[in-house]
C-alpha cells in the first residue's frame, strides 16, 4: 500500500518539490474515499479544499430544468476544485464519484500554515495549480476556437 508521501510525490502538486518539502506537504493532506454516485460536494457549495483524484473518477454534474449534464470526467491525477480553492466561490456543477475513488484534499488553511515557515512550498504548490488552470484554459480556448470555425465553415446556426 502507497504511503500518503508516495501519494503526494506521483500528483502534480509535487512537481517541483524537493523530498523534504514533499513530506511537509503530505503531513497536511487527508485521503478520502467514496462509493459510486458519491457526492464529493454539491453544486452551490463553497468549499476551500483541493483534490487531487487518485484513483477512480470523478464527474463534474451540472443539473437544469433540462436535465443532467456531464460536464467533465476527471481521473488519476487531476485537479479538482482549484478554483474554489484559490477563491472560496461557489461551484458551478456537483461533484460526484464515479465508482470507488480515492482523492486526496488539501485545505487551504492548512496549505497557508506553511507561509510563513515554508513560502517556497506554498509558491511551488500554487505554481502547480496555475499550470493545470492554464492549462484547461488553453483547451478551452482551443476548443471554442474549433467550435467557432466549424459553424463558420458548415453555416451552422446557434439555436
Amino acid at each position: 500500500m502507497a504511503t500518503t508521501n508516495d501519494l503526494v510525490r506521483s500528483c502534480p502538486l509535487a512537481r517541483e518539490l524537493t523530498e523534504d518539502e514533499v513530506e511537509a506537504l503530505a503531513a497536511l493532506v487527508g485521503i478520502r474515499n467514496f462509493s459510486d454516485g458519491e457526492v464529493l460536494l454539491p453544486a452551490g457549495s463553497a468549499d476551500n479544499h483541493l483534490h487531487v483524484v487518485i484513483a477512480g473518477r470523478i464527474e463534474v454534474v451540472h443539473t437544469s430544468v433540462q436535465g443532467r449534464t456531464v460536464l467533465a470526467r476527471l481521473g488519476p491525477g487531476d485537479l479538482v476544485g482549484e478554483l474554489s480553492f484559490m477563491d472560496d466561490e461557489p461551484r458551478y456543477a456537483s461533484l460526484i464519484a464515479s465508482g470507488p475513488t480515492v482523492v486526496l484534499a488539501l485545505a487551504r488553511s492548512d496549505l497557508e500554515t506553511l507561509l510563513e515557515s515554508s513560502p517556497r512550498i506554498v509558491y511551488k504548490v500554487m505554481r502547480a495549480i496555475m499550470r493545470v488552470s492554464h492549462s484547461l484554459q488553453r483547451r478551452l480556448s482551443r476548443e471554442l476556437r474549433d467550435m467557432e470555425s466549424y459553424i463558420y465553415r458548415t453555416g451552422a446556426k446557434l439555436i
